[in-house]
């Protein structure tokens, strides 16, 4: 008979319920940004195989922003073709189209990196140990409250969500604690009990599309093995995705009136084994041979259901994030990628409002961004989930899915599924007015990467290394050519202006707050760095000028390609690295109008 101790009560600014990349994103970003943080998961046991595996180039620009991206290009398999295949006039499949995996242009990452899901979360653990965080598990929660006080809900440093957690222990004991939270996360799956306990729906709707995943090493003379392909034959769809060492992973469409599904349409995975998927793919394949493998490495099956939370919040204070607000096919490799920067874009919100740096209201705009993002992704989704699973078109059935039409969709939604091409709307952290002074640099997208040389020593510099995921807002200040004298005391100006506004918005703390980098167009071979105001730069590193290097290969063009004059601009890039406003070189006053729409001041 299990023994209940007595509960104990602790208070945290931030407990995260599941910790799968979604919950282990926000929990090593609060971690890094000194956030008292808590992260359970009622596994015992961490993923050890299997899973989600695909990191999208923008993702992997927001690793890399935490200091993790050179582990992930590491261990990660690198895919960067994608090859195409449909049905032969002598029967089989036969290559259609090698293309580039990545079609965005302006993607510093031109790739997609797999790894399995187990790794991916290695990555962060090993990341979260340095600041002293670890997961507790296994925990199931049981309960949880919110406060329905207004004023505990709209002050910050009031603890107005009660979880209660059951910790399993090895000798068949339980302990239950009492956790009063600030804010609580939901990172617990497509069958989020944080969403349930608040009666949130998903809507949208389940396919009839049924698909098999088995990871396994093959021995296979399929030329394509190595790229992302994706086939399309009379005996169904398929998709080869690489993965490290010699390992893939096979999608494979199944027959839905198969005896493995039940009266009620769910599927009856008894009745189902690896093999059997694997037998399906071998059909598909023809005339190349897959020999069946001494073992898989995992495997699953699934109905695609796309669907969207109603809400992703509970009164800014319980919120939502990955597979528990938003669910899709895993065809164009968004599921993951699209739970990490739920995450991603929660994490710096909450630590400026637990900080007493920003207004409660800024924590609205989480699920004004991202659900608006979410709902685009499902009808993406519908569309390439339906072209991927529909029948391809042949001489004798010409109603189906053309190669040309499968990849102009795969080319046309290029930005879309590389999560480059992702643009927040207008609001208090995006201020869209003087867009046409950087008109490359799309207000809303992230950074867009180029190379800068240091001033200092001419040294080859990538601008989104200089915007890490700190918590700081980053101010760019495009100067002109400095070394005119000229423009040289404009400059002087605006920077006493601007020193003085940003330490009135931060209290005198403007360091903690705000990054500020100079940009000018000055020649290497003239400018002295030490010739712009010292409040604009924290460190002689990070005084940039547009120019190439000595050898003439990086760098260069910056100006032209965001779209900026020689009389300069101030961009002001959020802690997630998007651009939230553009203002004129001496608009100081727009800047402090921006930032006085959702700081506390």
């Amino acid at each position: 008979m299990m023994t209940t101790l007595a509960a104990k009560v602790t208070d945290v600014d931030v407990l995260i319920i599941g910790a799968g990349p979604a919950g282990l994103m926000a929990c090593n970003a609060l971690a890094k940004n000194g956030i008292d943080v808590r992260i359970i998961d009622q596994r015992p046991e961490m993923v050890a195989a299997g899973q989600a595996d695909g990191i999208q180039p923008r993702t992997i620009e927001v690793f890399q922003s935490y200091g993790l991206g050179e582990r992930l290009l590491k261990v990660g398999n690198q895919m960067h073709m994608a090859a195409f295949y449909n049905p032969s006039p002598s029967g089989g499949i036969e290559l259609t189209d090698r293309v580039p995996d990545v079609t965005a242009s302006t993607a510093r990452y031109p790739f997609e990196v797999t790894l399995h899901q187990g790794a991916i979360e290695r990555i962060f653990l090993d990341s979260m140990n340095k600041f002293g965080v670890k997961i507790d598990r296994p925990v199931v929660p049981t309960s949880i409250q919110l406060s329905v006080d207004e004023s505990s809900l709209n002050d910050p440093n009031a603890h107005p969500v009660q979880v209660v957690l059951n910790h399993i222990m090895a000798d068949g004991k339980s302990e239950t604690e009492i956790v009063r939270a600030k804010f609580v996360i939901g990172a617990d799956g497509a069958h989020s009990w944080v969403r349930k306990a608040f009666n949130i729906e998903m809507e949208g709707e389940q396919t009839d599309y049924i698909w098999g995943v088995v990871d396994l090493t093959p021995d296979t003379d399929f030329p394509d093995v190595r790229n992302k392909s994706a086939v399309h034959s009379n005996s169904g769809s398929c998709m080869i995705i690489p993965r490290e060492g010699d390992k893939i992973r096979l999608y494979i469409q199944l027959d839905g009136k198969s005896s493995y599904v039940t009266n009620n349409g769910r599927i009856d995975k008894a009745r189902l084994q690896p093999h059997n998927i694997f037998e399906h793919a071998r059909k598909a394949f023809h005339p190349y041979y897959f020999k069946n493998p001494e073992k898989f490495d995992w495997w699953t099956i699934y109905i695609i259901g796309q669907r969207v939370a109603s809400t992703f919040s509970v009164k800014d204070r319980v919120f939502i994030v990955g597979d528990a607000c938003h669910t899709h096919s895993p065809k164009a490799g968004q599921g993951m990628n699209a739970s990490m920067n739920d995450s991603h874009n929660l994490s710096w919100k909450l630590t400026h409002v637990i900080r007493g740096w920003a207004k409660m209201s800024l924590l609205k705009t989480y699920e004004f961004e991202r659900r608006k993002y979410a709902q685009d992704l499902i009808d993406f989704d519908k569309k390439f989930a339906k072209l991927f699973s529909g029948k391809p078109r042949t001489e004798e059935y010409q109603d189906g899915v053309s190669h040309e039409e499968f990849l102009q969709a795969f080319q046309t939604f290029g930005g879309f599924t590389s999560g480059i091409g992702i643009c927040y709307a207008d609001s208090s952290i995006t201020n869209l007015k003087f867009q046409s002074i950087a008109k490359n640099l799309l207000i809303g997208q992230r950074l867009v990467p180029q190379v800068f040389l240091r001033a200092a020593d001419g040294r080859p510099v990538e601008i989104q290394d200089l915007i890490p995921s700190d918590s700081r807002f980053k101010v760019l200040v495009f100067t002109g050519n400095s070394s005119d004298a000229g423009q040289l005391q404009k400059v002087k100006d605006v920077s006493q202006e601007l020193e003085d506004a940003l330490s009135r918005l931060s209290a005198g703390r403007t360091s903690s707050f705000f990054d500020t980098i100079p940009i000018s167009s000055a020649k290497k071979t003239v400018v002295r760095y030490n010739d712009l105001p010292k409040f604009l730069w924290s460190h002689w590193s990070k005084v940039l000028i547009d120019d190439k290097d000595v050898k003439g290969s990086q760098g260069g063009d910056g100006y032209d390609n965001y779209g900026i004059g020689a009389n300069g601009a101030m961009v002001v890039v959020r802690p997630d690295g998007y651009v939230g406003m553009v203002a004129p070189l001496d608009g100081v006053v727009e800047l402090d109008r921006y930032f006085r729409g959702f700081l506390q001041l």
